[in-house]
């Protein structure tokens, strides 16, 4: 083989190795290319029964939303991911999920899961399964219960944490 061949064919095998590598990685980063979603739940002793998505990692709505419609997007959107799929994606939710789950498009065409018509986001600040730091930020970001029913806490006298969004 001549050199400048078997430097071709380095080459070559650098960058297949680099994109497989940023293939792989994308895939697990997201689940939006996934035929299927399978969420889960944790209980809490404050808060109670609530959704969790990918890693165990908490799933929360946003009382600005509308049923079936997001308003997150932009900054929002990167410290409040969306929980997207691949369109036409099966949603799973676990035991004790009492609504329906479905689907709604983004202006920038991914679809998002929703819960009982509230589009579903991930916080920024959450850092291992079982954080809920997102919990009343700018008391209007809330973890998602399990039955699908979303009433505000009351009013508490401590201000809450920086918003965030």
């Amino acid at each position: 083989m001549r050199p400048s061949s078997r430097w071709t064919s380095v080459v070559g095998l650098v960058v297949g190795a680099v994109f497989v590598a940023s293939a792989c990685s994308a895939a697990v980063a997201t689940p939006a290319g996934a035929a299927g979603l399978t969420l889960a739940s944790t209980n809490d002793p404050t808060l109670g029964a609530y959704l969790t998505g990918l890693n165990g990692m908490t799933l929360y709505l946003y009382t600005k939303d509308t049923p079936d419609v997001t308003v997150c997007y932009a900054t929002c959107a990167t410290n409040w991911p969306p929980l997207t799929v691949a369109a036409g994606a099966t949603i799973t939710g676990p035991s004790g999920a009492t609504a329906a789950f479905a689907t709604i498009s983004r202006t920038d065409g991914t679809s998002q899961v929703t819960y009982n018509h509230w589009p579903l986001y991930y916080y920024a600040g959450d850092s291992k399964a079982g954080d809920t730091t997102g919990q009343n930020v700018g008391k209007i970001w809330f973890v998602m219960p399990l039955n699908g029913q979303f009433s505000a806490p009351a009013p508490a006298s401590s201000p809450s944490a920086s918003s965030g969004y």
